[in-house]
């Protein structure tokens, strides 16, 4: 899969509540074309959360495609990751789309891919993007020798990968499923 030079998303479970959060930078090669960008929606009546990195417009037909299986599987959110992932994987339109995404409910965090890739997160977070790994590093470390809450987790991560990865900023989005 190509680099993701885009955003960064990241999600953290904690204490029973789930928190995504998104930075608000869009860019278009080398230059910053908006700030605010909303990339975590809660979908599935507010039960289940996405983030998403990469292609706007490939990232939306993503994520009306998820709320189709979300919709076709009873809100399972297990089951709408993997037929979308297969879905992904082997048709020709969606294989050509430039976007990974996390899905989200309170028990369980997927990472997915356009490879059909379905990864589900170790620990209690995951993360993706140009700054997906300075923020996991810095969310693995907060959770094992903090108190803090997912949400501060997740806040204070994105801020750590917005100081140091250039397609980051620190306009976030966050999104709490309790």
């Amino acid at each position: 899969m190509k680099k993701t030079r885009s955003t960064t998303v990241i999600a953290v479970r904690k204490d029973g509540k789930v928190a995504m959060a998104a930075d608000g930078q869009v860019t278009m090669g080398s230059s910053v074309m908006k700030e605010t960008a909303r990339k975590v929606r809660k979908l599935s009546d507010g039960t289940i959360v996405v983030g998403f990195a990469g292609s706007a417009a490939d990232a939306f037909a993503l994520m009306e495609r998820f709320e189709r299986k979300l919709q076709e599987h009873g809100s399972s959110l297990f089951r709408a990751v993997v037929e979308l992932a297969k879905d992904w994987r082997t048709d020709r339109y969606l294989r050509r789309l430039e976007a990974i995404m996390i899905a989200a409910d309170k028990e369980r965090i997927f990472t997915l891919s356009g490879t059909g890739d379905v990864i589900e997160a170790d620990e209690g977070v995951t993360a993706i993007g140009s700054g997906g790994p300075l923020a996991l590093a810095a969310a693995r470390a907060m959770l094992a020798t903090t108190t803090l809450s997912a949400q501060e987790i997740a806040e204070k991560a994105l801020h750590i990968a917005a100081d140091i990865c250039i397609y980051t900023n620190h306009n976030i989005n966050i999104e709490v499923l309790f």
